[in-house]
């Protein structure tokens, strides 16, 4: 059976992501078709949620470095908003002022958010956006609703690895994640509402689409490039095997002009 492959490339090149579905069979002669199955409301939104997820981490990609900033905007219990449309237009007035200090340094800015309500009652606001040298103070100054926390992405564990497959589910968490337990059953919700969003000057490039001939069993990263990390599962909405790999070109080598 064909396999579809989608490969991405981003930053010029320097870190490619290559995507296979399996069509049918699992991988070889004699096994017998695995038949589709209609999925269900679970597992569509569970693919929704995977396809949220891919599109933040793609544009992290392509717009980020694991320099950048990661933070949070917290709120004052006197100051926290009556709704999300309220806490949207305070997002709004903050990310403006950002915007605006950025452009006086002569920088672009790249952000991506998600407001969050606990189910306490608590809000706040996670973002990330491109590090310009003073990006720390920028965002203090910028919010007057409570407190501000910032650090570099690589800086910060839980949300940290070379490909920003962590960090882009974190900020596209909503009221239907559920953290592991220790013991590997899901917990409970802790968020009541969410909304996530990017900025508007982040496109992506289309994926080159191809078919192979047949599921290889390992896969082998290109020459120049290393690979930063793999995942192989079943998708659920389809009950076909799923492949994802990403990879980076190593860094070139300095050559020194030296005189004999």
């Amino acid at each position: 059976m064909a396999i579809k492959r989608k490969e991405y490339k981003f930053q010029r090149g320097r870190i490619v992501e290559i995507q296979e579905f399996h069509d049918g069979n699992y991988g070889g002669p004699g096994k017998k078709r695995i038949k589709r199955k209609k999925p269900t409301e679970e597992q569509m939104r569970l693919v929704n949620a995977k396809n949220k997820a891919m599109r933040c981490r793609h544009k992290m990609l392509e717009y980020l470095d694991q320099g950048d900033c990661f933070g949070d905007w917290t709120y004052a219990i006197t100051n926290r908003p009556l709704d999300m449309k309220a806490a949207l237009k305070d997002f709004q007035k903050a990310i403006r002022i950002v915007r605006d200090e950025y452009h006086k340094r002569g920088y672009e800015l790249f952000w991506f958010r998600n407001i969050e309500r606990g189910t306490k009652g608590a809000w706040h606001i996670h973002f990330v956006v491109n590090e310009i040298g003073d990006t720390a103070s920028i965002m203090k100054k910028a919010w007057n609703k409570g407190g501000t926390y910032t650090v570099a992405i690589k800086n910060e564990p839980k949300v940290y690895d070379e490909d920003f497959t962590k960090l882009a589910e974190y900020m596209t968490k909503d009221e239907h994640t559920r953290e592991e337990k220790k013991d590997g059953t899901p917990g409970k919700p802790r968020i009541r509402e969410a909304s996530y969003n990017t900025s508007r000057n982040m496109p992506l490039k289309k994926p080159h689409v191809d078919k192979l001939q047949r599921w290889k069993r390992e896969v082998k990263p290109r020459k120049g490039y290393y690979i930063i990390s793999t995942y192989e599962g079943i998708n659920p909405a389809t009950g076909y095997k799923y492949r994802r790999y990403v990879m980076a070109r190593f860094p070139e080598k300095v050559k020194l002009n030296r005189r004999i």
